[in-house]
């Protein structure tokens, strides 16, 4: 499976071609009044528990699984655990603000930069708690925040009805880079997350593991 994975990365195009990405844009929506002040938040992986998932990569057709373990190890960091269905540690690195991250394990098949900076890449976005807000708008379904930070904007849908996160919208030199959706009953547990990268035939699925599911296997 490592070497699949591995495979996956150095010899599919997505190394060699990217494909073109369409600009995104908001519809069918209504602008809300802001203060300067104002913030969003991702407050998902915020709590001290640890975050368990079953995880299913795709990439450019070839299936990955394995086990993923997130934990806040401080208020501005976490430590990514990915094992193989078997239990046998893949990678193991700390991830936090300020680009902050550090590599504590690595597969000897997998420790090539291109794919350790894609899960860098990924899971700095994934776990970024805090956007400044510079725009808001409503549809029927959500409230967007609009954050700029750098040359990135994020658009973040939030539930009108109970005002949890439903989805994040990554864009990167005015392109759509990733798709983060999230299934979630309360605002700081997603039972199901989904990564969809819109230029790289790259998709992960995170499924919440259940205690019962982890005294099992």
């Amino acid at each position: 499976m490592r070497r699949l994975l591995l495979q996956s990365f150095l010899y599919s195009p997505i190394f060699l071609l990217l494909t073109s990405c369409k600009t995104y844009k908001l519809e069918n929506v209504e602008p809300l009044p802001i203060h300067k002040s104002f913030k969003s938040e991702n407050l998902y992986f915020t709590s001290s528990q640890d975050y368990v998932y079953k995880c299913q990569m795709e990439v450019y057709g070839n299936d990955i699984s394995g086990i993923l373990i997130i934990k806040k190890i401080s208020e501005t960091a976490h430590r990514v655990v990915m094992t193989s269905d078997f239990g046998n540690k893949m990678i193991d690195f700390e991830i936090g603000e300020n680009n902050y991250f550090k590599l504590n394990y690595v597969l000897a098949d997998l420790d090539k930069k291109m794919v350790i900076n894609f899960l860098k890449n990924d899971f700095q976005e994934l776990l970024r708690k805090s956007y400044p807000i510079s725009e808001r708008f409503e549809n029927n379904e959500s409230i967007i925040d609009i954050s700029k930070i750098d040359k990135n904007i994020y658009y973040l849908f939030f539930d009108k009805k109970n005002d949890i996160l439903t989805q994040i919208i990554y864009i990167k030199n005015n392109r759509e880079k990733i798709n983060f959706s999230f299934d979630a009953k309360k605002s700081t547990f997603a039972e199901i997350i989904n990564l969809q990268h819109k230029d790289f035939k790259i998709n992960i699925n995170l499924n919440q593991i259940t205690e019962t599911e982890q005294e099992t296997e």
